[in-house]
């Protein structure tokens, strides 16, 4: 059967049956085997292709209509209506806004919530702080054309930022928000990738469904002198962020 992948669904992997099969139908669309608009195959067809009965299809297609991947017409079938992730480069000068630029023609960065909280050793180690010395910790959640993108949690010395919640809410940008502290340009000093299954505040903030898969970025950005300014942790959902490694920018 054409335009799908052909790995085995895993009965005892702990990831629902429903979810895997989803997850197969992404990876045909990401690899572009579906054209915009392109038809899948009869529910009863990827049924006997995976070895599963015909509602727990129906399962996976109703969470990728959900999500925005599939289009579900009564009496003619599901359709494909995003065929690519948007590709979101890491490199020396990651930005939200212009990562996504010429994907996307609307951007922003949505404050959620904001507290000062003592520092851990991780976050005191990336920001070169004492352990205990109050930061300042954002919720920020990354939208594209109406669409969650990417959810984080960002960390900064609360000495030097008291006030750069409030600069997001108006800005919607960390860059901009960084200006208004003399920060005219930064650096990601580094960035740890990783993914794991959505927890469930991921997976209400970025509208996913049980057992869907977040890419992970750790990161530490810098001033160009190197002092650390921001420590992060973002997630971006897999089913429509590719993240894309910069060597130069």
């Amino acid at each position: 059967m054409s335009g799908l992948q052909a790995t085995s669904i895993e009965r005892r992997s702990g990831v629902s049956l429903w979810r895997q099969i989803a997850d197969r139908i992404l990876q045909g669309i990401a690899a572009g085997d579906f054209a915009e608009s392109a038809a899948l195959p009869p529910e009863m067809a990827l049924a006997e292709r995976y070895g599963v009965n015909r509602h727990t299809v129906r399962s996976a297609i109703a969470a990728l209509v959900q999500e925005g991947v599939l289009r579900a017409e009564q009496g003619r079938g599901t359709f494909v209506l995003s065929r690519k992730r948007l590709s979101y480069p890491i490199g020396a000068r990651t930005r939200f806004s212009t990562g996504l630029q010429g994907q996307t023609s609307e951007r922003h960065i949505a404050l959620l919530a904001s507290s000062v909280e003592p520092a851990s050793r991780r976050i005191a180690d990336a920001l070169k702080l004492a352990r205990g010395a109050a930061v300042l910790r954002l919720e920020t959640r990354g939208e594209a054309d109406g669409h969650p993108v990417s959810r984080a949690t960002a960390w900064f010395d609360v000495r030097r930022f008291a006030g750069i919640d409030a600069a997001m809410a108006e800005t919607g940008s960390v860059t901009a928000s960084l200006r208004r502290f003399g920060i005219n340009d930064y650096l990601r000093q580094s960035t740890v990738l990783s993914a794991r299954h959505a927890d469930a505040a991921d997976l209400a903030d970025l509208d996913l469904q049980p057992g869907a898969i977040v890419l992970v970025t750790v990161a530490v950005n810098v001033t160009l002198d190197g002092q650390p300014i921001q420590f992060s942790e973002s997630r971006f959902p897999a089913e429509r962020v590719e993240l894309k490694l910069s060597a130069n920018d």
